[in-house]
């Protein structure tokens, strides 16, 4: 630089040059637009800032219309002395609230300790927790493993912003997390600290799909919240940060880490002593969870009542009106309902352990199997192999095959041989699914007759290995067999077809207009004339299908559907293979439940509680009344849906045949003594289904048994009378501290004295050795005299009235076949009349049997125009000849039996 005159003079000249002048104001010109575009920029980007954060706020969710309670509640079920039997629970369901004064103290300050120390001091969002977590974050290079979302704003998240799990991008996530602060900022002026912290631990996730400290407590514990110690607590705030990683049942070593530092985070803040610390550190809490656990698990799966009362209340709230199958649904396992059952816990404690006892049942049990099979190829390529490619594979050797196993050994080493067979070289084994059911499976209900209650169930023998599995109560269709005489036969002919239990009908041959024979079950021999009260005592089949046949099957039909059986058949078209079937349950069939879809155990049991109730049908029910989360009714069945199907008379009359049945008859082995009981056995043809419904002045109860696969019931082992044995083992002890009672007589009950051979007035002289005193409805007394006994001329060649031109009439006395309804004449379905067996009282007393039609005529065949055919000396010198012989054959037969010791023909 010159600082010369001359030099100063220079600068000032230079200094003071226009042009200079010019590029000074252009270089200020310049850098002052510069300034005022980069305010400009601030301001639009801070005024752009605002109107962004603006309008993030005003879409959030306004203060007054957010409600932070929790939703989604587990659902309880309760017994008729109020003991919880069932909890039902959908995903992200599990969970009981509780109220403020149930939370420990020691749990509220362990989850403020490790989720949100300055809880109490913030105003819903934590600025020295977000400082925090940034300034941890940018020391780690950006990466932000730190939350410092407060307890309020967890809160909001969990109850408010339910998607956030499907924000799409970090965007997303900014302005959920603005508005979730705004929103905690304003809850935390409107709501006390207690109550968010209540909320919030009603609300949040605590593994095992508990959600809320109460679930948590019950699952982890077995115990409610209000009972935790210091160390439970910390063991359950731990879980919250992750409630995978931190589960102190699958991760108890990682939950070890997180509880320590609740509980030194509780020490450090001052909520606990250093004593109380230490004794929380030395609990051997963990073992405990493990041993509850076990526990909890085994109790975990619902029981067949439970499974069968979910069905009914979710078909009772679409019923309504108000729900479909969805929401009622997830109103029943979400909504936090309590649902009062009518179970009885102590009639269903005996059921549970007579049915679960294997002394109970026959040895020799058989093993059902299911087999799924999947399998990967080298190439990663998968074939499936199902239960029925294994049954066919197996029957290609054995025709016979039914996938029954006499071991579970044996079942395994099948699978092996099957696994041989079918796996190429290179196949592995990528899945199994083995399930072994035993067999004969069983299902029993009990009902209360007078309320309709169903106070016990089992569908099934053999451990529950789920909730909703089939129930064999309620869920399986099976034949009733003769169960359905009472209720499809002499049910309607007592109450409205105009017979009695002394009508009398013939066991004889007999056929189903198809021209099938019907048989007895005790084989091919008849009986002969039965009242109705033996038919019923004894099970007898033939006189049934008569009864029916005469009363006829849409009578019989229409009296099942009013019993409440909801299963039959009027008219059904079923196509297979092409070719189109009409099926009908109104045939002649029905009288010994041969039907097309079966029946269920429920609905069997619920028909023969109504003859026990005075004939009055009241619809089974598994609840009285189930309440929502407010406690407000939303079904009320406490009133009974009822009819009545027979007369009080009808339904005691029915009782006291059935009674017969357990003291004499093919029920006798259910007899308990001290207690009055009726009932009906049930078998089918082909022993593939065996019952025994029955009843007390208490209880109705019905047993089915069978195999699930329509196996026939072995014989010789105890199969087939295992339903009479269980339904004895249940209600005796049922029974055991019940007063003794008996059926109590209705009015419009008479008796009177029939003759047992004709079931009609006696005749002096004639049905003296064959009276019987019988019970009739009040204007069913029969007037008619016997038409069995005969005493007069009588034909010794046919044992009928001799005819007035009879060449062979004597003074007599006759035991004949009355003639039958014209309807059961022609049962073969033939022209030809269907043949009978008649016993006959001979002139010198010894009794004949002879074949004869069933419409034979009531004198015998030597009718004038008989006599007068060509040849009649010869015909009637030959039967002559016939009776001789059959007289002196019947002294043969009387002669004195043999004395001698030794010789006498044993007794049988």
């Amino acid at each position: 630089m010159n600082y010369s005159k001359k030099g100063i003079k220079e600068r000032q000249k230079s200094l003071h040059a226009s042009s200079h002048k010019w590029s000074k104001k252009l270089l200020l010109a310049v850098m002052n637009l510069m300034v005022l575009g980069i305010l400009a920029i601030g301001v639009i980007g801070a005024s752009a800032g605002i109107g962004v954060f603006k309008g993030i706020i005003d879409t959030a969710p306004s203060i007054e219309n957010i409600d932070v309670t929790p939703t989604g509640f587990s659902t309880f079920v309760y017994d008729l002395e109020g003991n919880q039997i069932g909890k039902l629970i959908a995903q992200d369901s599990n969970r009981i609230p509780v109220a403020k004064d149930m939370i420990p103290e020691n749990l509220a300050h362990a989850f403020v300790a490790i989720e949100d120390e300055r809880f109490y001091e913030h105003n819903g969002i934590d600025i020295k927790g977000i400082i925090r977590a940034a300034y941890v974050g940018i020391s780690n290079g950006f990466h932000f493993t730190e939350g410092a979302s407060t307890i309020t704003q967890q809160l909001l998240k969990n109850n408010v912003f339910t998607n956030w799990t499907k924000e799409d991008g970090f965007m997303d996530k900014i302005k959920r997390k603005i508005q979730e602060q705004y929103l905690a900022i304003e809850l935390t002026k409107t709501m006390s600290k207690d109550d968010v912290l209540v909320n919030y631990m009603n609300t949040i996730n605590l593994g095992q799909n508990t959600l809320g400290v109460q679930a948590a407590s019950l699952r982890y514990f077995n115990k409610s919240v209000n009972t935790l110690t210091l160390s439970e607590c910390a063991v359950i705030a731990g879980i919250t940060q992750n409630p995978s990683k931190f589960n102190p049942i699958s991760h108890p070593d990682n939950n070890a880490q997180r509880r320590e530092k609740v509980l030194n985070n509780m020490l450090e803040q001052g909520y606990i002593t250093q004593t109380e610390y230490d004794e929380a550190m030395a609990d051997d809490v963990y073992s405990r969870i493990q041993i509850v656990n076990a526990e909890v698990e085994e109790d975990s799966v619902n029981t067949y009542f439970v499974d069968a009362l979910t069905d009914d209340i979710t078909e009772d709230l679409m019923a309504t009106g108000n729900y479909t199958e969805t929401q009622a649904y997830t109103l029943l396992y979400s909504g936090g309902l309590k649902i009062y059952a009518t179970q009885d816990p102590h009639v269903q404690e005996i059921c549970d352990e007579a049915f679960s006892n294997e002394e109970n049942y026959p040895e020799g049990t058989r093993w059902q199997l299911s087999y799924e099979l999947t399998t990967q190829d080298s190439n990663g390529n998968f074939k499936n192999y199902s239960t029925e490619m294994y049954r066919q594979y197996f029957k290609e050797m054995d025709s016979s095959f039914n996938l029954l196993y006499s071991s579970q050994e044996a079942a395994y080493d099948a699978i092996e041989q099957y696994k041989a067979a079918v796996m190429e070289p290179g196949e592995e084994v990528y899945g199994e699914n083995i399930t072994l059911t035993p067999q004969p499976q069983v299902s029993i209900v009990i009902e209360d007759q007078s309320t309709g209650y169903v106070v016990a169930m089992v569908g099934g023998r053999g451990q529950k290995e789920a909730s909703r599995t089939l129930n064999r109560a309620t869920d399986s269709k099976r034949q009733p067999g003769s169960t359905f005489k009472i209720v499809a036969v002499y049910a309607p002919a007592l109450d409205s077809a105009g017979l009695t239990l002394a009508t009398v009908m013939n066991d004889a041959p007999f056929n189903y207009a198809n021209g099938r024979p019907v048989n007895n079950w005790w084989g091919s021999e008849y009986r002969g004339l039965n009242s109705l009260r033996t038919a019923i005592a004894q099970s007898m089949n033939i006189i049934a299908v008569k009864t029916l046949t005469q009363i006829t099957p849409q009578l019989g039909f229409d009296y099942l559907k009013n019993f409440g059986f909801t299963t039959l058949v009027e008219r059904e078209e079923i196509t297979v293979g092409g070719k189109t079937q009409v099926f009908s349950d109104i045939q002649q069939s029905l009288a010994l439940g041969g039907i097309t879809k079966g029946v269920t155990n429920e609905e069997l049991t619920a028909a023969y509680a109504s003859i026990a109730n005075g004939g009055t049908y009241i619809k089974p029910k598994l609840y009285t009344k189930v309440l929502d989360h407010d406690g407000n009714v939303i079904l009320d069945n406490t009133a009974p849906q009822s009819r009545q199907v027979i007369k009080e008379t009808t339904a005691w009359l029915l009782t006291d045949a059935m009674v017969d049945v357990v003291t004499s008859g093919t029920g006798a082995s259910v007899n308990f003594g001290n207690m009055a009981i009726a009932g009906k056995t049930g078998t089918t043809s082909d022993y593939n289904d065996v019952w025994f419904s029955g009843y007390t002045p208490y209880y109705t109860a019905s047993v089915w048994t069978g195999y699930d696969n329509n196996a026939k019931l072995q014989k010789g082992n105890g199969e087939r009378n295992l339903a009479k044995k269980l339904w004895r083992a249940v209600m005796s002890k049922v029974h055991e501290d019940l007063p003794s009672q008996s059926f109590q007589v209705p009015s419009g009950i008479v008796t009177a004295t029939v003759c047992s051979q004709s079931g009609k007035l006696p005749i002096p002289g004639l049905c003296d050795g064959t009276l019987k005193t019988e019970y009739f409805a009040e204007g069913t007394v029969p007037t008619e005299s016997c038409d069995v006994h005969y005493q007069g001329m009588v034909c010794p060649y046919s044992n009928l009235p001799a005819c007035d031109t009879c060449p062979f009439k004597v003074e007599g006395v006759l035991t004949m076949t009355p003639v039958e309804d014209p309807s059961l004449q022609q049962g073969s379905g033939t022209e030809a009349p269907a043949m009978a067996t008649q016993e006959v009282t001979n002139e010198d007393g010894t009794v004949s049997t002879i074949t004869v039609p069933q419409a034979a005529q009531k004198t015998c065949i030597h009718t004038a125009e008989y006599m007068a055919q060509p040849g009649i000396e010869t015909i009637i010198e030959q039967q002559r000849g016939e009776m001789a012989a059959a007289s002196a054959a019947a002294q043969a037969a009387a002669a004195p039996l043999p004395t001698t010791e030794g010789e006498a023909p044993a007794a049988e």
